[in-house]
């Protein structure tokens, strides 16, 4: 395994269960604050494709050389993904909270409404091309838009009434 193939997935490894943690922590205080969740029986379906997608990357992508221009954009990517999360500060999470107060617009929720699923979709298919992986990229491109169908449409529905207020 070429040591750059090793730092990028680890990376990968490290954030994402970083980001449960932080996840966890703020599903909590949103919850005792009086916040509801929506979507829950969907969630663990993306849980297991998340994970899928991940072990594919380790096990299929371990000796693999690291294209820099993929990982070029990969960290690109990553600074958008830093700019989400201080957006939503304590409001981000993985599931679908429902916090009855305003809306977060400020940061790129200013300019589009998911700028999250954005973030994932363009990670789904550039972390994999990092390694030459394109067939995981297509299929789990095919199965986040499946995901995604399911989960905006959940979250459209739970928030209409902040979007009317």
């Amino acid at each position: 395994m070429e040591t750059a193939t090793l730092l990028f997935l680890g990376f990968i490894i490290v954030q994402r269960l970083s980001e449960l943690v932080i996840a966890k922590r703020n599903t909590k205080r949103l919850l005792a604050k009086g916040a509801y969740e929506v979507g829950a029986s969907h969630y663990p379906v993306m849980v297991v494709m998340h994970s899928a997608w991940i072990a594919c990357l380790v096990f299929v992508g371990f000796d693999e050389a690291v294209a820099f221009g993929w990982l070029a954009l990969f960290a690109v990517l990553q600074v958008f993904r830093v700019w989400i999360l201080g957006s939503l500060g304590a409001r981000w999470t993985t599931r679908i909270i429902i916090l009855e107060e305003p809306l977060v617009v400020r940061g790129p929720f200013k300019y589009v409404s998911h700028p999250n699923y954005m973030l994932v979709v363009a990670e789904i298919i550039v972390a994999p091309m990092v390694l030459g992986l394109v067939w995981v990229a297509v299929i789990f491109t095919v199965l986040n838009a499946a995901m995604l169908w399911v989960r905006i449409g959940v979250e459209h529905k739970a928030l209409a009434p902040l979007r009317a207020a």
